[in-house]
């Protein structure tokens, strides 16, 4: 059963998004928050498998609420909840911890989608913010994380780079000429190595690593 928190200030929101999370047999919703100081509560003492976080909300922002949650021992996966398909949150929110990102119109089957995608340690990023996010990296400036990545090997390397750009599962497949499991495996390698949580983690961690320059 995969344990869900909803965290949005607009309680017609909250509600709704409950029915149709409640809907599978496998997803529960077990809190739901009103604000990211709740949320931080509720990740600490309840310990959802993944968050719907909106971002614009009072006493404490989901930007920040993520970065707070994202330091926690048992983490949870977050998934931003926004109006638009990339506004200027949701840069930020990645780099707090984020794994992704949903659309508040998404239909319903989506909505479940990404719950699952997220609960299996994947992210959610969509190849047109990929992209988006790709000329937002470009325009600012590399944080030096280079050592981050000083213990991956070539194919590594060259794996994390085409994460970086996009690229699912069996694409990499695809394009390397190899197993889907010999892909997983160099993905499990490559989040252990640079200590990312899942693919978004290590998409910034490439870029702000220079690894894309």
């Amino acid at each position: 059963m995969i344990r869900v928190a909803v965290v949005d200030d607009d309680a017609l929101i909250r509600e709704g998004l409950r029915k149709i999370i409640e809907v599978p047999d496998d997803i529960e919703v077990v809190r739901t928050a009103s604000n990211g100081e709740e949320a931080v509560r509720v990740a600490n003492d309840d310990h959802p498998d993944v968050m719907l976080m909106d971002v614009r909300m009072p006493v404490l922002d989901g930007i920040e609420a993520t970065r707070q949650i994202a330091l926690l021992e048992s983490a949870p996966a977050v998934i931003i909840l926004t109006t638009f398909e990339l506004d200027e949150y949701v840069f930020e929110a990645l780099r707090a911890g984020a794994s992704g990102f949903l659309l508040k119109r998404s239909e319903p089957e989506d909505l479940i989608n990404a719950i699952r995608v997220v609960a299996a340690g994947e992210s959610l990023l969509s190849p047109s913010v990929t992209r988006r996010l790709i000329q937002e990296f470009t325009k600012r400036p590399q944080a030096g994380n280079a050592e981050r990545l000083g213990s991956l090997t070539d194919r590594e390397r060259e794996v994390l780079l085409l994460i970086a750009r996009g690229l699912s599962n069996q694409e990499l497949a695809d394009q390397l000429f190899i197993a889907d499991n010999t892909v997983k495996t160099h993905v499990k390698r490559i989040l252990t190595k640079v200590g990312a949580r899942d693919r978004a983690q290590a998409i910034v961690i490439a870029y702000e690593s220079g690894l894309m320059s």
